[in-house]
């Protein structure tokens, strides 16, 4: 069975973004520039984080996949590879998280 990853979802999102903003939500998002992606992105987060604060275990799945989505397309208008995202989460689980914390206080 193939698992679907991230940078599967990022290799559609990269498709998508080249359709036409009429035909695609992504599209459209990415023409509407960072400020309208940055804000779905923020809205489907606050809804992700309701979900979890209400025990709502189905939904926060739901807005857990569209907070995932909605990062890739704030990512890809930034011009920010996952696979620079994926390298940040890897050098800071080289130390504790209450270490790396500290680090970026000072």
């Amino acid at each position: 069975m193939n698992q679907f990853t991230l940078f599967d979802l990022e290799k559609i999102v990269e498709e998508r973004s080249k359709a036409s903003p009429e035909e695609s939500w992504t599209a459209k998002l990415v023409a509407a520039g960072q400020p309208k992606a940055a804000k779905k992105l923020g809205e489907e987060a606050i809804e992700a984080v309701m979900a979890a604060v209400t025990d709502d275990r189905s939904n926060l799945t739901f807005e857990a996949a569209d907070v995932l989505y909605h990062l890739l397309v704030v990512l890809k208008v930034a011009g920010i590879p996952l696979q620079d995202v994926m390298a940040e989460l890897e050098r800071r689980t080289a130390q504790s998280g209450l270490k790396e914390k500290a680090s970026r206080q000072s």
